[in-house]
């Protein structure tokens, strides 16, 4: 069982993309390699697979607090299930986690939400998407500072507030106060639930 992340960046036009592919490239490198693991396509859609499901909604978060850290947005769908064929580029590679994940992407502009998983499940997709609307409730307002905070602490998951504080070049009550905007424990909250949830139908 694999999970399949397919996206693209909303509104990519506002902004060259010589401002954000180098660092987008570099994320998705922490993920896998090109083009067997991701590729991006068409100048801002892209596809990336995640050996272990349970771990989607984590890098997906990461992914989208990079592009409002730079005032753009990712819309982005999660498949879960398997892969039955293996390509050298990960846009020719199939399985039901493959088409899941494109089935949702196209369904995601007319729903108008930027985050939406398909598990093949419908009673866990139910009430695993209705939480995702919900944390895009906060997620879609994320400022840049707010965004900025959500990836360095999700890259730095052992870090204490003051070594987030370092790194961002802010103090600890600065830190705390993007942590409380961003509503980061909740985001954590959410993603745990959505990890543990995944990693019981893996099982």
């Amino acid at each position: 069982m694999v999970s399949v992340i397919t996206g693209d960046i909303v509104n990519s036009r506002k902004l060259s993309s010589e401002l954000w592919m180098d660092g987008f490239k570099a994320l998705l490198n922490k993920f896998g390699k090109t083009p067997t693991d991701w590729e991006i396509y068409r100048g801002d859609e892209f596809q990336l697979e995640i050996k272990q499901p349970e771990q989607a909604l984590f890098v997906a978060l990461q992914l989208k607090a990079y592009f409002k850290k730079l005032k753009l947005d990712a819309r982005m769908s999660i498949g879960i299930g398997d892969k039955t064929y293996k390509a050298q580029k990960i846009s020719e590679s199939n399985g039901t986690a493959f088409l899941r994940s494109g089935e949702v992407f196209q369904s995601l502009k007319k729903q108008k939400v930027n985050l939406a998983v398909n598990s093949g499940n419908a009673e866990l997709d139910t009430d695993l998407n209705l939480k995702l609307r919900l944390a895009s409730t906060f997620m879609d307002s994320w400022l840049p500072q707010s965004a900025e905070l959500v990836l360095t602490a999700m890259q730095n998951p052992n870090l204490s507030q003051d070594g987030i504080g370092q790194l961002l070049g802010i103090n600890q009550a600065a830190v705390s106060r993007r942590r409380k905007r961003a509503q980061f424990d909740l985001l954590l909250e959410t993603e745990n639930d959505f990890r543990q949830k995944i990693k019981n139908i893996s099982l």
